[in-house]
Protein backbone atom coordinates (compact mmCIF):
# COMPACT_ATOMS: atom_id res chain seq x y z
CA UNK A 1 0.00 0.00 0.00
CA UNK A 2 1.33 3.44 -0.92
CA UNK A 3 1.37 6.20 1.72
CA UNK A 4 0.81 8.58 -1.19
CA UNK A 5 -2.76 7.28 -1.47
CA UNK A 6 -4.82 7.45 1.70
CA UNK A 7 -7.80 5.09 1.86
CA UNK A 8 -10.29 5.44 4.67
CA UNK A 9 -13.92 4.85 5.56
CA UNK A 10 -14.85 7.77 7.84
CA UNK A 11 -16.59 6.62 11.00
CA UNK A 12 -19.13 9.44 10.81
CA UNK A 13 -20.39 7.85 7.59
CA UNK A 14 -20.64 4.42 9.19
CA UNK A 15 -18.08 3.04 6.76
CA UNK A 16 -20.50 3.44 3.85
CA UNK A 17 -18.25 5.95 2.07
CA UNK A 18 -14.74 4.97 1.02
CA UNK A 19 -12.41 7.92 0.49
CA UNK A 20 -9.42 7.51 -1.84
CA UNK A 21 -7.17 10.56 -1.47
CA UNK A 22 -4.12 11.59 -3.50
CA UNK A 23 -1.51 12.51 -0.89
CA UNK A 24 1.75 13.48 -2.54
CA UNK A 25 1.48 17.29 -2.47
CA UNK A 26 5.25 17.89 -2.75
CA UNK A 27 5.04 16.32 -6.24
CA UNK A 28 1.64 17.81 -7.10
CA UNK A 29 0.10 14.40 -6.43
CA UNK A 30 1.83 12.90 -9.48
CA UNK A 31 0.83 9.24 -9.67
CA UNK A 32 3.35 6.39 -9.46
CA UNK A 33 2.87 2.70 -10.17
CA UNK A 34 2.53 2.00 -6.43
CA UNK A 35 -0.19 4.64 -6.17
CA UNK A 36 -2.11 3.10 -9.06
CA UNK A 37 -1.81 -0.32 -7.41
CA UNK A 38 -3.23 1.04 -4.16
CA UNK A 39 -6.20 2.62 -5.95
CA UNK A 40 -6.94 -0.59 -7.86
CA UNK A 41 -6.95 -2.53 -4.61
CA UNK A 42 -9.16 0.07 -2.93
CA UNK A 43 -11.75 0.05 -5.72
CA UNK A 44 -11.82 -3.75 -5.85
CA UNK A 45 -12.08 -4.20 -2.09
CA UNK A 46 -14.69 -1.44 -1.80
CA UNK A 47 -16.81 -3.00 -4.52
CA UNK A 48 -16.59 -6.37 -2.72
CA UNK A 49 -17.49 -4.88 0.69
CA UNK A 50 -21.27 -4.77 1.18
CA UNK A 51 -20.83 -2.03 3.76
CA UNK A 52 -19.23 0.36 1.24
CA UNK A 53 -21.81 2.15 -0.90
CA UNK A 54 -19.81 4.96 -2.56
CA UNK A 55 -16.20 5.68 -3.62
CA UNK A 56 -14.94 9.26 -3.22
CA UNK A 57 -11.77 10.63 -4.83
CA UNK A 58 -10.10 13.67 -3.24
CA UNK A 59 -6.74 15.41 -3.51
CA UNK A 60 -4.94 18.02 -1.45
CA UNK A 61 -5.19 21.81 -1.35
CA UNK A 62 -4.86 23.29 -4.86
CA UNK A 63 -4.07 19.94 -6.45
CA UNK A 64 -6.24 16.95 -7.28
CA UNK A 65 -3.46 15.31 -9.33
CA UNK A 66 -0.99 16.47 -11.96
CA UNK A 67 -1.28 13.10 -13.69
CA UNK A 68 1.40 10.47 -14.17
CA UNK A 69 4.78 10.80 -12.53
CA UNK A 70 6.58 10.95 -15.88
CA UNK A 71 9.87 9.39 -14.86
CA UNK A 72 8.14 6.52 -13.06
CA UNK A 73 5.66 6.15 -15.91
CA UNK A 74 8.21 6.15 -18.73
CA UNK A 75 10.48 3.64 -17.02
CA UNK A 76 7.57 1.20 -17.06
CA UNK A 77 5.51 2.17 -20.10
CA UNK A 78 8.42 1.92 -22.51
CA UNK A 79 8.30 -1.89 -22.02
CA UNK A 80 5.10 -1.90 -24.08
CA UNK A 81 3.16 -3.81 -21.41
CA UNK A 82 0.94 -0.99 -20.20
CA UNK A 83 -2.30 -2.95 -20.28
CA UNK A 84 -0.84 -5.55 -17.90
CA UNK A 85 0.51 -3.07 -15.37
CA UNK A 86 -1.05 -1.00 -12.62
CA UNK A 87 -1.90 1.93 -14.92
CA UNK A 88 -3.86 -0.30 -17.29
CA UNK A 89 -5.52 -2.09 -14.38
CA UNK A 90 -6.64 1.22 -12.88
CA UNK A 91 -8.12 2.46 -16.16
CA UNK A 92 -10.10 -0.76 -16.52
CA UNK A 93 -11.17 -0.67 -12.88
CA UNK A 94 -12.65 2.78 -13.39
CA UNK A 95 -14.79 1.36 -16.18
CA UNK A 96 -15.72 -1.76 -14.19
CA UNK A 97 -16.53 -0.09 -10.85
CA UNK A 98 -19.83 -1.39 -9.51
CA UNK A 99 -20.55 1.39 -7.06
CA UNK A 100 -21.02 5.13 -7.59
CA UNK A 101 -17.85 7.23 -7.80
CA UNK A 102 -17.72 10.87 -6.74
CA UNK A 103 -14.79 13.28 -7.02
CA UNK A 104 -13.98 16.55 -5.27
CA UNK A 105 -11.46 18.46 -7.40
CA UNK A 106 -9.50 21.45 -6.11
CA UNK A 107 -6.79 22.89 -8.35
CA UNK A 108 -4.85 20.87 -10.91
CA UNK A 109 -6.51 17.91 -12.62
CA UNK A 110 -4.11 16.95 -15.39
CA UNK A 111 -4.16 13.90 -17.70
CA UNK A 112 -5.80 11.05 -15.84
CA UNK A 113 -6.93 13.62 -13.28
CA UNK A 114 -9.23 14.93 -16.02
CA UNK A 115 -10.15 11.75 -17.87
CA UNK A 116 -11.17 9.87 -14.72
CA UNK A 117 -13.95 12.45 -14.26
CA UNK A 118 -15.62 10.91 -17.32
CA UNK A 119 -16.08 7.77 -15.23
CA UNK A 120 -17.28 9.55 -12.09
CA UNK A 121 -20.99 9.88 -11.46
CA UNK A 122 -20.65 13.27 -9.77
CA UNK A 123 -17.70 15.67 -9.79
CA UNK A 124 -17.59 18.76 -7.60
CA UNK A 125 -14.88 21.32 -8.39
CA UNK A 126 -13.59 24.50 -6.80
CA UNK A 127 -13.42 27.68 -8.94
CA UNK A 128 -9.61 27.45 -9.07
CA UNK A 129 -9.66 23.98 -10.62
CA UNK A 130 -8.01 23.41 -14.00
CA UNK A 131 -8.67 20.47 -16.30
CA UNK A 132 -6.09 19.69 -18.97
CA UNK A 133 -4.88 16.70 -21.01
CA UNK A 134 -1.45 17.20 -22.64
CA UNK A 135 -1.48 13.83 -24.45
CA UNK A 136 -1.03 15.10 -28.01
CA UNK A 137 1.51 17.72 -26.88
CA UNK A 138 3.64 14.78 -25.71
CA UNK A 139 3.15 12.91 -28.97
CA UNK A 140 0.63 10.53 -27.36
CA UNK A 141 -3.11 9.83 -27.59
CA UNK A 142 -6.09 10.07 -25.18
CA UNK A 143 -6.60 7.29 -22.61
CA UNK A 144 -9.07 5.89 -20.05
CA UNK A 145 -11.75 5.49 -22.71
CA UNK A 146 -11.88 9.28 -23.04
CA UNK A 147 -11.92 9.13 -26.85
CA UNK A 148 -15.30 7.38 -26.57
CA UNK A 149 -16.75 8.97 -23.42
CA UNK A 150 -15.56 12.52 -24.14
CA UNK A 151 -17.56 13.13 -27.34
CA UNK A 152 -20.60 11.34 -25.85
CA UNK A 153 -20.60 13.62 -22.81
CA UNK A 154 -19.27 16.89 -24.21
CA UNK A 155 -19.91 16.75 -27.94
CA UNK A 156 -17.20 16.50 -30.59
CA UNK A 157 -15.88 20.05 -30.53
CA UNK A 158 -15.42 20.34 -26.79
CA UNK A 159 -13.94 16.84 -26.66
CA UNK A 160 -11.54 17.72 -29.46
CA UNK A 161 -10.52 20.92 -27.69
CA UNK A 162 -9.83 19.13 -24.41
CA UNK A 163 -8.42 15.81 -25.61
CA UNK A 164 -6.71 16.61 -28.91
CA UNK A 165 -5.94 20.33 -28.98
CA UNK A 166 -4.93 20.23 -25.31
CA UNK A 167 -7.02 23.27 -24.43
CA UNK A 168 -7.37 23.66 -20.68
CA UNK A 169 -10.84 24.00 -19.18
CA UNK A 170 -11.62 26.14 -16.18
CA UNK A 171 -14.02 24.74 -13.58
CA UNK A 172 -16.83 26.78 -15.15
CA UNK A 173 -16.01 25.55 -18.65
CA UNK A 174 -15.76 21.96 -17.43
CA UNK A 175 -19.17 22.30 -15.78
CA UNK A 176 -20.70 23.72 -18.96
CA UNK A 177 -19.19 20.81 -20.90
CA UNK A 178 -20.69 18.20 -18.56
CA UNK A 179 -17.34 17.06 -17.18
CA UNK A 180 -18.20 18.57 -13.77
CA UNK A 181 -21.53 18.42 -11.93
CA UNK A 182 -21.20 21.53 -9.76
CA UNK A 183 -18.68 24.29 -8.97
CA UNK A 184 -18.54 25.12 -5.25
CA UNK A 185 -16.29 27.28 -3.10
CA UNK A 186 -12.91 25.99 -1.94
CA UNK A 187 -14.15 26.10 1.64
CA UNK A 188 -17.26 24.03 0.86
CA UNK A 189 -15.74 21.56 -1.61
CA UNK A 190 -15.03 18.57 0.60
CA UNK A 191 -18.12 19.11 2.75
CA UNK A 192 -20.43 19.14 -0.27
CA UNK A 193 -18.64 16.21 -1.88
CA UNK A 194 -18.97 14.12 1.26
CA UNK A 195 -22.58 15.22 1.79
CA UNK A 196 -23.46 14.04 -1.72
CA UNK A 197 -21.69 10.73 -1.03
CA UNK A 198 -23.60 10.30 2.24
CA UNK A 199 -26.90 11.03 0.51
CA UNK A 200 -26.23 8.40 -2.16
CA UNK A 201 -24.95 5.91 0.44
CA UNK A 202 -28.25 6.25 2.32
CA UNK A 203 -30.31 5.15 -0.68
CA UNK A 204 -31.33 1.51 -1.34
CA UNK A 205 -28.05 0.05 -2.65
CA UNK A 206 -29.48 -2.35 -5.23
CA UNK A 207 -31.77 0.31 -6.67
CA UNK A 208 -28.95 2.86 -6.98
CA UNK A 209 -26.72 0.28 -8.68
CA UNK A 210 -29.44 -0.66 -11.16
CA UNK A 211 -30.17 3.01 -11.86
CA UNK A 212 -26.48 3.69 -12.41
CA UNK A 213 -26.17 0.75 -14.80
CA UNK A 214 -29.25 1.90 -16.74
CA UNK A 215 -27.84 5.42 -17.09
CA UNK A 216 -24.63 3.98 -18.48
CA UNK A 217 -26.71 2.06 -21.03
CA UNK A 218 -24.52 -1.00 -21.12
CA UNK A 219 -21.47 1.04 -22.16
CA UNK A 220 -19.00 -0.92 -20.03
CA UNK A 221 -17.93 -3.40 -22.72
CA UNK A 222 -17.55 -0.66 -25.31
CA UNK A 223 -15.47 1.46 -22.93
CA UNK A 224 -13.22 -1.48 -22.03
CA UNK A 225 -12.68 -2.19 -25.72
CA UNK A 226 -11.82 1.45 -26.34
CA UNK A 227 -9.38 1.45 -23.40
CA UNK A 228 -7.63 -1.57 -24.94
CA UNK A 229 -7.40 0.19 -28.31
CA UNK A 230 -6.16 3.45 -26.76
CA UNK A 231 -3.58 1.59 -24.67
CA UNK A 232 -2.18 -0.21 -27.70
CA UNK A 233 -1.88 3.07 -29.61
CA UNK A 234 -0.47 4.82 -26.53
CA UNK A 235 2.24 2.18 -26.17
CA UNK A 236 3.05 2.38 -29.87
CA UNK A 237 3.30 6.17 -29.72
CA UNK A 238 5.66 6.05 -26.74
CA UNK A 239 8.38 4.54 -28.92
CA UNK A 240 7.87 6.99 -31.78
CA UNK A 241 10.50 9.65 -32.62
CA UNK A 242 7.77 12.28 -32.30
CA UNK A 243 6.97 11.33 -28.71
CA UNK A 244 10.63 10.96 -27.80
CA UNK A 245 11.36 14.49 -29.02
CA UNK A 246 8.32 15.87 -27.17
CA UNK A 247 9.32 14.20 -23.90
CA UNK A 248 12.92 15.38 -24.20
CA UNK A 249 11.72 18.94 -24.76
CA UNK A 250 9.34 18.69 -21.81
CA UNK A 251 11.99 17.32 -19.45
CA UNK A 252 14.44 20.00 -20.57
CA UNK A 253 11.89 22.70 -19.73
CA UNK A 254 11.38 21.18 -16.26
CA UNK A 255 15.12 21.31 -15.61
Amino acid sequence: MSDHILVEQPSDQGGAVQVIRFNRPDKKNAITQDMYATMVEALQSGDADNNVRVHVFLGTAECFTSGNDLQDFLSYAITGRMSEGHVGQFLKQLAMAKKPMIAGVDGLAIGIGTTMQLHCDLTFASPRSQFRTPFVDLGLVPEAGSSLLGPAIMGHQRAFALLAAGTGFSAKEACEAGLVYKVVSVEDLEQQTMAAAADIAAKPPQAIQIARDLLRSGERDAVLQRIEKETALFSERLTSPEARAAFEAFMARKK
